[in-house]
């Protein structure tokens, strides 16, 4: 179903690409902050979709699309980089469904399809993931092998491999909320995740 040889180096090529510092792993700190790792899961389905979206798209040629009419990227990443700076704020001023609650009476419910769609989009909207997929997965492709069968495979490990990544940096920004949670700094903390989010869609917009 898929070489060998070549998923011996496909593995920690694709691990480096997840682990590198980026949107999605940035979103899932500051989630991992904001609302913790359990309810931070909601967008990491959406993300795996929208990086398997990505892979499959890089590999089946429509990316083409894309760099031929990159006026549609450029409109996609903006919205997605807006969506992103509107929620940054709202943190920031300890507003909105994503902020730390400062007194329990504060405390909001966090829709799980808000969360499924921002980590949709964040992936979908990525540069970084659709340079790599791009330039990395085809050449992972085994054209003597059947296509689709190795392509169900490869994909699966990406994603694994997105979701062993985004649970670390998570898991990281949850250990940073009860310290910070500790310090009675609630205010504090939600500028900081705040201003990652704001980051995050600046970066989304920009690059």
């Amino acid at each position: 179903m898929v070489n060998l040889a070549l998923l011996s180096v496909f593995v920690p090529t694709f691990f480096f690409v997840s682990i590198t510092p980026g949107m999605c792993m940035t979103l899932a700190m500051t989630l991992g902050i904001t609302i913790g790792v359990k309810r931070t899961l909601w967008m990491m389905w959406g993300e795996m979709l929208g990086v398997a979206l990505v892979a499959l798209l890089a590999v089946l040629g429509v990316a083409a699309v894309l760099l031929t009419y990159p006026q549609l990227f450029v409109a996609f990443k903006w919205g997605g980089g807006a969506y992103l700076l509107f929620i940054g704020i709202q943190m920031w001023r300890s507003r909105g469904s994503m902020a730390i609650p400062e007194t329990s009476a504060d405390v909001r419910v966090t829709s799980r399809g808000q969360l499924f769609v921002q980590g949709f989009v964040t992936a979908v909207a990525n540069p970084k993931g659709w340079a790599f997929h791009i330039a990395l997965l085809p050449p992972f492709i085994d054209q003597s092998l059947p296509l689709f069968p190795q392509l169900a495979f490869l994909l699966a490990i990406i994603v694994l491999l997105e979701l062993v990544c985004m649970l670390a940096y998570a898991s990281g920004g949850k250990a940073m909320r009860y310290f910070l949670a500790q310090a009675a700094n609630v205010r504090v903390l939600n500028r900081i995740a705040g201003s990652l989010m704001i980051g995050v869609g600046i970066w989304l917009a920009v690059l």
